[in-house]
């Protein structure tokens, strides 16, 4: 999940923590916005946009509905480190990458609840993503929760994702033999919600079924909705402005609560069914040192989380890797021949079998590279420290790292960085690279929890999609990215040729596995533990770099 922000890139405070500005936290810091002007004693150092404005801050050009990509092109013209003030307050962005791997130590910063995370408070409270670092409940649900991404609940995981790509491709099957094109953000985040939800708790929301949305799906929408909305409004008009909005909000929490009680009472009363799955582990593991359980409300919030988390984040990474095969038909026709050559004939591929198919994997990681959908992430100074050696912070001052600015920084991935080119994952070039350079799922202990998970999924659904359909794309699509809770490829259609596995082998040239010229770059591939291992896909932990922070329990994150 990403780290909302406003129509000026920033959030705005609309909506306090529970306890209000200024209510010391469990840690000691004030909750509550921090102002940068608190934090960074040198904060005059750190360039800003011209032309400011008294209070309305840095406005001036700035689109409410872009908030990401109008960051991005202010970090090109003002460098790696800089600040946006809006509505009085003031944020400081970094994204260069020495800058980004000081803020990775996990010794001297630690995650931020920014404002934005902080306005899902009321939808998710104090679960994995939502919680403050002083809350008990995070660590508990973690160590709790962590052995359900074990390589073992992985594999068993497996069929029920291969049930689900299969009612995808079914969809698929009616609209190629209707002659229609597909909407593939719209398709991939049913695929990624039904996963999610039957793989952790056993629910069937009938997405493919369903001429409209489940309305689970509905409120969950609209009250997500509703936290980017109070991002655009001053704190103080927020009551005023958004009064009708705040009503139906508050009706839409209700029905996620109700839905996910009604969830809950009904496996309790089969006396859990052996599933073994993620709401079993939720209501009947004990954490393995204390003996504690989540409480009724923490398995409320948590299974919340992970249905919102666990669909928005991967429905955009394949997206946004499906659009970059539509338009390199070379790159796909060389991830093609990779699964027509390692699957065979299979009927359908095993679970080991994902993990062998290291080009697409490369086609994924580069999706991300360039559109990490969890676009940002707040870091917080432990103590009084001074940043890369510059930039002094005191305990709690923090910074968002703006990610696909880190994943463009031209000192590390190089002049052409806005080139997609998936062979910048070979693994020579990721040994090459410092660490801490690619960070699609977050840092640290709080790093996303179910990243393996969202990597095994995309993996086997992009192998599936490249062996059934050769994919095309109108030649006028210009890629227009959307920023909802996360980011997406707004209006990509695809038109769809059914195939056979045997077409793509006997077609591809020795060109076509080497991969096309124009896509070649310094190699670049899989980082060492990866290559050492027989699976493409890294264990928990391994975000791709070869340098995760893990956490030092289990090894992964929230």
């Amino acid at each position: 999940m990403a780290q909302t922000t406003t129509g000026a890139g920033v959030p705005t405070g609309a909506a306090a923590p529970a306890a209000g500005d200024g209510a010391p936290a469990g840690d000691g810091l004030p909750k509550g916005f921090r102002d940068a002007r608190q934090g960074w004693p040198e904060l005059h150092r750190i360039p800003h946009p011209p032309h400011r404005l008294p209070f309305l801050g840095d406005v001036l050009g700035a689109d409410r509905r872009t908030p990401v990509q109008d960051s991005m092109r202010l970090a090109r013209r003002l460098g790696p480190i800089f600040r946006r003030k809006a509505f009085g307050k003031e944020f400081v962005f970094a994204w260069g990458a020495r800058l980004v791997a000081d803020l990775a130590d996990e010794t001297r910063f630690a995650k931020h609840v920014g404002l934005g995370v902080a306005n899902l408070r009321p939808v998710a409270g104090d679960g994995l993503f939502t919680a403050y670092n002083h809350e008990p409940n995070w660590q508990l649900a973690h160590d709790i929760l962590a052995p359900g991404f074990s390589r073992e609940a992985m594999a068993g995981y497996h069929t029920m994702m291969l049930d689900v790509a299969a009612r995808l491709t079914d969809h698929w099957d009616r609209a190629l033999a209707a002659g229609h094109t597909v909407d593939v953000p719209g398709d991939m985040t049913r695929l990624t919600l039904e996963t999610i939800a039957r793989t952790g708790f056993g629910h069937d929301f009938g997405s493919f079924e369903r001429a409209r949305p489940h309305p689970f799906v509905t409120a969950m929408v609209g009250a997500l909705s509703y936290a980017q909305r109070l991002n655009t409004v001053p704190a103080p008009l927020a009551p005023y402005l958004l009064r009708e909005a705040s009503r139906r909000n508050a009706a839409d929490i209700a029905h996620l609560n109700d839905t996910v009680d009604a969830l809950v009472r009904a496996r309790r009363a089969a006396g859990g069914d052996g599933r073994g799955d993620l709401l079993d582990r939720m209501l009947d593991t004990t954490h393995p040192q204390t003996g504690e359980r989540l409480s009724a409300q923490n398995v409320r919030r948590q299974v919340i989380t992970f249905l919102v988390a666990g669909h928005e984040t991967t429905s955009g990474a394949l997206s946004f890797a499906l659009y970059y095969l539509a338009r390199h038909p070379q790159v796909a026709a060389r991830a093609r021949a990779e699964v027509d050559r390692v699957w065979g004939t299979a009927a359908a591929p095993g679970y080991e079998q994902v993990a062998k198919l290291r080009y697409v994997r490369r086609v994924l990681d580069e999706s991300l590279r360039l559109w990490p959908t969890a676009p940002a992430f707040a870091r917080e100074a432990r103590q009084d420290t001074v940043l890369a050696g510059e930039h002094p912070m005191r305990r709690g001052a923090w910074a968002m790292v703006l990610t696909p600015m880190l994943h463009r920084d031209p000192q590390v991935w190089g002049p052409d960085a806005e080139r997609f080119d998936p062979d910048r994952f070979e693994a020579r070039a990721v040994r090459a690279r410092p660490p801490h350079v690619f960070k699609p799922f977050g840092t640290g202990a709080r790093a996303c929890i179910g990243r393996q998970f969202a990597l095994h999924e995309a993996t086997l659904v992009l192998g599936l999609l490249l062996r059934r359909y050769e994919l095309g794309i109108d030649p006028g699509y210009r890629l227009k990215v959307t920023e909802r809770l996360t980011l997406m490829p707004e209006g990509l259609r695809l038109r769809l040729e059914r195939r056979t596995p045997a077409s793509g082998t006997a077609g591809a040239s020795p060109a076509q596995e080497r991969g096309p010229a124009q896509e070649q770059a310094p190699a670049q591939e899989a980082c060492p533990a990866r290559q050492a291992r027989s699976a493409g896909v890294p264990e928990a932990g391994d975000t791709g770099d070869g340098s995760a922070a893990r956490c030092p329990v289990h090894g992964s994150g929230d």
